[in-house]
């Protein structure tokens, strides 16, 4: 926001409305979370526009669009908002020794083996602060970065923004290790060969998907036709449990099937080479993280990071 602005007037509440326009697209639901009436809404609407110079907005069949200066002035509002709301979180974790929340989110490898060893640390060492965990792919926590809904999160660069959305140090690679059932028949051979593993279907998420992705470039790779994939789902715990009842095979990130190996699974004793591009712990670019969350992130920086030249 330049000084020509805020020297014409632009006000706290032009911003909340337009970064509201940008997720409602309706002036009377926007109106509503603000608390006024939609005419004073409108005024509002009306006046950033004069300060801005620019049309902000026009009517279309279900509401109100953004124009791309208002997409613009939006994005830059809720980015202003969000740094004030994690002002008044450091504030009061100052105040209060160290509590208040912190908000991270994990692709589900990392969420093992680094978040939960962090975790442990975290309620050591800062006991009087809340940690909500989300874990979802790296879209979904890209975007809740963006939003101000996540602080941190290790993940890789989602492919639907711009990297300079973001600040990002590269952490590790995330290796693929096969899982079956326990008394899988794989499991009894002396040694499996890639035509016993093709013999069985395979559980994966959907085509387009980074595992999914990965798991069909590096069998291409190795010059082996595709799985059969009866059944493609993104949840872990689903995966789980069709692995445990039937002899489907599932690529899981090794981590998590290291996690789970025991009574419930076990990894076939086979490499294929399988790891999935780089994760690293992501951050919105210049955000101002809370104490709080600078001390989550030292935590879960710790271990080996990746070597200069793997980056």
């Amino acid at each position: 926001m330049s000084a020509r602005f805020l020297r014409q007037g632009l006000k706290f509440g032009h911003l909340q409305l337009l970064a509201l326009l940008a997720e409602t697209h309706h002036l009377s639901a926007a109106a509503d979370a603000l608390g006024i009436a939609q005419p004073a809404a409108s005024r509002l609407l009306s006046e950033a526009e004069r300060i801005v110079g620019s049309t902000l907005r026009v009517r279309d069949g279900r509401g109100i669009r953004l124009t791309a200066e208002g997409k613009a002035l939006a994005r830059r509002a809720k980015r202003i908002l969000n740094e004030l709301n994690d002002a008044e979180r450091e504030i009061n974790e100052i105040e209060s020794g160290l509590s208040g929340q912190v908000r991270i989110g994990s692709v589900t490898g990392p969420a093992m083996d680094r978040v939960l060893p962090s975790l442990r640390s975290a309620r050591l060492a800062m006991p009087r602060l809340r940690i909500h965990v989300e874990v979802a792919n790296s879209e979904v926590l890209g975007e809740a970065l963006l939003d101000g809904r996540m602080d941190l999160a290790l993940a890789r660069l989602p492919r639907d923004y711009p990297a300079e959305m973001f600040d990002f140090t590269p952490l590790n690679h995330e290796p693929v290790a096969l899982v079956v059932r326990r008394g899988h028949r794989l499991l009894a051979l002396p040694e499996i060969t890639y035509d016993d593993i093709l013999a069985y279907d395979w559980v994966l998420p959907e085509r387009g998907t980074i595992l999914h992705d990965t798991v069909q470039q590096r069998l291409t790779r190795l010059g082996l036709p595709a799985p059969e994939i009866r059944v493609t789902t993104s949840s872990f715990l689903l995966t789980l449990a069709l692995v445990q009842r039937s002899n489907a095979i599932a690529p899981l990130a090794a981590a998590v099937a290291e996690q789970f190996a025991g009574d419930a699974c076990a990894l076939l004793p086979i490499d294929l080479g399988i790891s999935v591009a780089p994760f690293g712990l992501i951050t919105r670019a210049d955000a101002a993280l809370t104490t709080g969350a600078w001390k989550l992130r030292e935590m879960l920086m710790k271990g080996s990071t990746m070597p200069e030249a793997a980056r």
